[in-house]
């Protein structure tokens, strides 16, 4: 009886816990005292999982603090955590019973003040200027009047109306206008898909391609332009095909895309202004170039006129060069006559002196010479090596006859095969074979009847069968002539 009245032992009436009770206990506790809350630090490591899932510490001086940020969570992040960036992070503590650890599930993540801010942009920097994206000779330069301009920027603000109301005043082009976020988590992924989608246009295509490219927005704190400091949007504008022109804040901002553009404009303005010339300046301009070319090619004609007077003074006059060669021709002309006389009169000496060695008995031993030597060089001549020659070309003359016969009698054989198969064949698709499977042919004065309401219509039909016609109605025809067979009529088979 003592025993049932004893006081228990220190301890013996504590509740007992398993382990997944008093892991979940915690979990609950942690969830519902802190609720949603704000840390500041400073990253540590990161680490991004196969899953998609980020993975990272944030810590100060003496603590440490893990963070999970679930891979659908990652996209709405306004900044990706960096290992030494210090952030201010919100989200809900949480444990994990598994490995009886706590940590924070973060789903929105800022950086902690513009110091924070400009040294990350500093990083940033330092890391496109190491792989030579701001290389001045990398830099595309500005089409001189471009057809298209692709405009990236918001549809609703100011700047948007700057820069149509700009080139509309110094020269009006087509513009196509890329809607995008200009700040915001959105911001940078738009403006990259955009420039993209730009380079990505086909030329000359339903929706024509871009001739150049302004990224602009206006005014804002570091915060509000962060968006064009991603490393997402430089790389983009780095990576265009198209010239690009950077427009993003007023003069005073810079910002990575700055750097990487092919043109930096200070402002949304200054861009349109870079773009296009002034037209009434270039039609002034061309005006005075063209006076200037006429004016030039007018003096010049006018100086080669003088320089020609000039050199003409300088000739003697017609008459005066004609002078010696006529008193030169007369000198000659009073020689002539004299000359051809003399002429004449040699020709006859030294034609007597020929003719008194022309004698009948001279040309007769000169021919009979010619016509002995003739008689020997006949005589040397045989007939014999020309039959020969003959009789070979007559055998090779027979031979070739043979052949030849021999390979029109083959060819005349093969064609007349091949026509007899085509005849074969012609008679195999001839209507009167399909005549002879049991249809036939209705006719009417019409021509062909293929339907019955056309027959109805008929007060005579013709009905051709493979052995004759045979006519129906109230005035029965004599029977047609049988069409040959090799032209069918396309009529009704039935």
């Amino acid at each position: 009886m003592s025993d049932l009245l004893d006081d228990p032992l220190p301890g013996q009436n504590t509740p007992e816990y398993s382990v997944s009770d008093i892991s979940g206990e915690v979990k609950r506790t942690l969830e519902g005292t802190f609720g949603r809350i704000r840390v500041r630090g400073e990253v540590g490591r990161v680490f991004k999982a196969r899953s998609g899932h980020l993975y990272y510490d944030i810590k100060d001086d003496r603590n440490v603090l893990a963070c999970t940020t679930w891979k659908g969570q990652i996209s709405g992040l306004s900044v990706v955590p960096e290992e030494g960036l210090e952030v201010v992070v919100t989200g809900r503590l949480t444990a994990f019973g598994a490995q009886s650890k706590y940590n924070m599930n973060v789903d929105e993540v800022a950086v902690a003040g513009q110091g924070a801010l400009m040294a990350l942009l500093e990083k940033r920097k330092k890391q496109l200027e190491s792989e030579g994206l701001f290389a001045a000779e990398r830099k595309k330069t500005l089409p001189y009047l471009p057809q298209i301009i692709g405009v990236v920027t918001s549809p609703s603000g100011a700047v948007i109306r700057d820069i149509l109301h700009r080139l509309r005043d110094r020269f009006p082009r087509k513009v196509l206008i890329w809607p995008v976020a200009v700040q915001g988590a959105n911001c940078a992924p738009e403006v990259a898909r955009a420039i993209d989608g730009f380079n990505k246009l086909t030329p000359g295509g339903a929706l024509p391609r871009p001739d150049l490219i302004i990224v602009a927005r206006g005014g804002g704190s570091i915060e509000d332009l962060w968006g064009f400091n991603e490393e997402v949007v430089a790389r983009a504008a780095a990576a265009s095909d198209i010239p690009l022109i950077s427009a993003v804040g007023h003069e005073t901002d810079t910002t990575l895309i700055d750097y990487v553009s092919d043109q930096r404009a200070p402002t949304p303005t200054a861009a349109a202004e870079l773009a296009v010339p002034v037209r009434l300046e270039l039609l002034a301009w061309t005006g005075e170039q063209g006076a200037r070319l006429s004016r030039a090619a007018t003096d010049a004609v006018q100086r080669r006129a003088q320089r020609l007077r000039d050199l003409s003074r300088a000739l003697p006059r017609p008459d005066g060069l004609l002078n010696t060669p006529r008193q030169r021709l007369d000198l000659i002309a009073d020689r002539l006559t004299p000359a051809l006389d003399r002429g004449v009169q040699n020709r006859r000496l030294q034609m007597v002196k020929l003719s008194a060695h022309l004698r009948p008995a001279t040309l007769r031993n000169l021919v009979t010479t010619r016509q002995d030597a003739l008689r020997n060089v006949s005589s040397r001549l045989s007939l014999r090596p020309i039959q020969r020659d003959i009789g070979q070309q007559k055998d090779n003359l027979t031979r070739l006859t043979d052949r030849m016969n021999t390979a029109q009698a083959t060819r005349l054989e093969r064609l007349r095969q091949q026509l007899q198969a085509t005849d074969r064949l012609r008679e195999t698709l001839s209507y009167k074979a399909t005549l002879e499977r049991g249809y036939a042919v209705v006719r009417a004065e019409g021509g062909v009847v293929t339907t019955k309401a056309q027959a109805s219509k008929q007060s005579t039909l013709e009905i051709e069968f493979a052995d004759g016609i045979l006519s129906t109605g109230t005035a029965a025809k004599p029977a047609p002539k049988k069409p040959k067979p090799d032209a069918p009529d396309q009529g009704s088979l039935f």
